[in-house]
């Protein structure tokens, strides 16, 4: 079980990134349903999840589940169409595969051994590539409490995809505060000689770099540093993202070594 507290608007930053990016395959799944896994004390990342996800996919349903039985029953008052709530964990109490899985700040209290393994699980639950779809999307990550900075890393029915960087640009010194808020695959391979370290070494001499943009503003400086960090290192969104105050690299170059 976790800490439980949730305050609203936490996972802002997450959901708008799902939404953009995984709305798609939202739309065209015949039942679009995804899993906020380990809501909390109280259902507020659920029923946000829900408003946003529907913003792309109006068919979309969530099923918010929960670990300790008391934290289920005090979030089943909010229950209405589209939204129910379910005792469970990494076995996820639901019938078929879900297109979403999103589990923010639950790994975080296992040992780094352990992630592996509930990845595999959570993966061989999500629906699976056919066709034209490349299935669906388990998004593991940890932000801080009122949603300022966030890393997190999207995994698909094959295994990790991609890391995300997300931050409110006007709170940030260097990127490499965002260290702190590494998913538990990576903030203890932070450290010389391993990709996520090196990463975030270069991503602070970018933004070092573009100093002199910061007169226009901490975003125009954020979209200067990582367009310069794209000579370097695989960046996989685009500058509309950028300006959200996010940067996504391929999983390959940051994922630890054995």
């Amino acid at each position: 079980m976790t800490r439980g507290t949730t305050n609203p608007n936490r996972l802002r930053r997450m959901d708008r990134w799902i939404a953009a990016t995984h709305g798609a395959e939202l739309r065209r799944a015949s039942d679009p349903v995804a899993i906020d896994l380990g809501y909390g004390a109280a259902p507020w990342t659920a029923v946000e999840l829900l408003a946003r996800l529907r913003a792309a996919a109006p068919r979309a349903r969530v099923v918010g589940v929960e670990i300790e039985p008391a934290r289920v029953a005090a979030a089943r008052p909010y229950e209405r169409e589209g939204l129910a709530f379910r005792h469970g964990g990494f076995e996820i109490p639901v019938p078929g595969r879900p297109v979403l899985i999103r589990a923010a700040n639950v790994l975080r209290q296992y040992d780094e051994d352990e992630v592996a393994a509930v990845w595999e699980r959570l993966r061989a639950r999500l629906a699976p590539a056919a066709g034209g779809s490349r299935g669906g999307l388990l998004v593991e990550g940890t932000c801080d409490e009122i949603g300022r900075r966030h890393v997190w890393v999207a995994l698909g029915p094959e295994g990790p995809r991609t890391v995300t960087f997300a931050t409110r640009l006007g709170s940030l010194d260097r990127p490499s505060d965002l260290a702190e808020r590494l998913p538990k695959a990576l903030i203890h391979r932070n450290v010389p000689g391993e990709p996520v370290h090196a990463f975030l070494r270069d991503f602070d001499r970018a933004w070092a770099a573009a100093a002199p943009y910061a007169s226009y503003g901490a975003r125009q400086r954020w979209l200067r540093t990582v367009r310069d960090l794209t000579a370097d290192w695989p960046v996989t969104d685009s500058p509309a993202r950028w300006r959200q105050g996010e940067v996504t690299v391929a999983w390959a170059a940051l994922a630890p070594r054995t």
